[in-house]
């Protein structure tokens, strides 16, 4: 199966699921922010390039981790609310660019999960 893959995606599906199989809460996190992050920034870099195709693979991987960091919220703790809130936010976001992609919008939704994951390497 993996011959019919792209090496460099091969590689990182393999290093993506070591990172899965041996992480912690904390570490999935980390994970799901890490890629959306990652596909937000592809898709602002193919919308530049006008690469339609480039543009929809990275929606749809920040989409996917977005909505895994939604699943994954305890709601019963502290902050659920105003993260609830944000990651269906940035959903939405994302579902919108789908058909009309908002540059300064998605800009803007990278940089609060940014935000974040620089909130979560400072914490003790």
């Amino acid at each position: 199966m993996l011959a019919l893959t792209d090496p460099k995606e091969a590689y990182r599906r393999s290093v993506f699921d070591a990172r899965v199989q041996g992480g912690d809460t904390a570490a999935l996190v980390q994970l799901c922010l890490e890629h959306a992050i990652t596909g937000l920034g592809g898709a602002l870099f193919a919308h530049q390039r006008s690469d339609a195709a480039g543009r929809s693979k990275a929606l749809t991987r920040a989409l996917t981790a977005i909505t895994a960091l939604e699943m994954g919220v305890d709601r019963n703790a502290p902050l659920a609310g105003a993260l609830l809130q944000m990651y269906g936010a940035a959903r939405h976001a994302v579902l919108g660019s789908v058909v009309n992609f908002q540059p300064e919008l998605l800009a803007s939704v990278r940089q609060d999960l940014v935000d974040i994951e620089k909130a979560l390497h400072a914490r003790p």
